[in-house]
């Protein structure tokens, strides 16, 4: 595994070069093989990068008609719930670059958690064919050591043949849908964007800890996918070594 760290003093620093790694990547993807897909993330920390993304020079230096954007959880609520990724992702980024609406794949179906996590799956293994590789991940830092909806003591973490499942959050909508490592450590390039000071001690476990995946889940993401990349503002690295 190849792990890089870059820290920034402030938040906006590490989103201006979170968008450059979009659009470098992005770039990169399509001459290889067409196309660029991105699994999103939700949480505050990936917003103002997508809000820069939308915005010039970002946004126009993006084919966006070759973008492909998934998430890589999802909380089991209707996306024009203001709690949603999606919902996030769409009123930051998604709806103000020109995108094709089918080039948006969200989790939400209804009919149930079960339901939308395997239709998830299946819809991944047919987009992304046998590779099973996104381009580019984007993940974050929960206080409790979570990334994607892989949280302390929940079985996700150790699943290992489905890449979707339903799960368990332990905070807000507990109703998950959630990529699973095998899915997750295919792609090819993390990135994890984390800030606050009340990110340093996870990322210490993260980076620094035994491997404990019930303790800290992010860890069997961090510790091995093929290629990641640190974004880190200032107080989320007061604990590393």
């Amino acid at each position: 595994m190849a792990s890089h760290i870059l820290q920034f003093e402030t938040l906006e620093r590490l989103s201006e070069v979170a968008a450059s790694e979009f659009v470098k990547l992005c770039a990169e993807s399509i001459a290889a093989r067409g196309r660029f897909n991105v699994a999103l993330s939700g949480g505050s920390t990936p917003k103002a990068m997508y809000q820069l993304l939308a915005s010039s020079p970002c946004r126009d230096s993006v084919d966006w008609t070759r973008v492909h954007a998934f998430w890589s959880d999802e909380r089991y609520i209707e996306p024009s719930d203001e709690q949603s990724n999606e919902h996030m992702a769409r009123t930051a980024l998604l709806d103000h670059v020109p995108i094709p609406p089918g080039n948006v794949r969200g989790m939400y179906i209804p009919g149930g958690v079960e339901k939308a996590a395997a239709a998830y799956e299946a819809l991944v293994r047919s987009e992304l064919g046998e590779h099973l590789a996104m381009d580019l991940t984007l993940l974050g830092i929960g206080p409790d050591g979570h990334t994607a909806s892989l949280f302390p003591g929940e079985p996700a973490v150790h699943e290992t043949e489905r890449l979707v499942i339903a799960g368990i959050g332990h905070a807000g909508v507990s109703e998950r849908i959630t990529m699973t490592p095998p899915l997750l450590n295919k792609s090819r390039r993390v990135v994890f964007l984390v800030a606050g000071a009340d990110k340093a001690e996870p990322m210490r476990r993260v980076l620094n800890g035994p491997e404990n995946w019930d303790q800290t889940p992010s860890q069997a993401v961090a510790r091995h996918a093929p290629a990641v990349l640190w974004l880190l503002d200032k107080p989320a690295t007061a604990l590393l070594t």
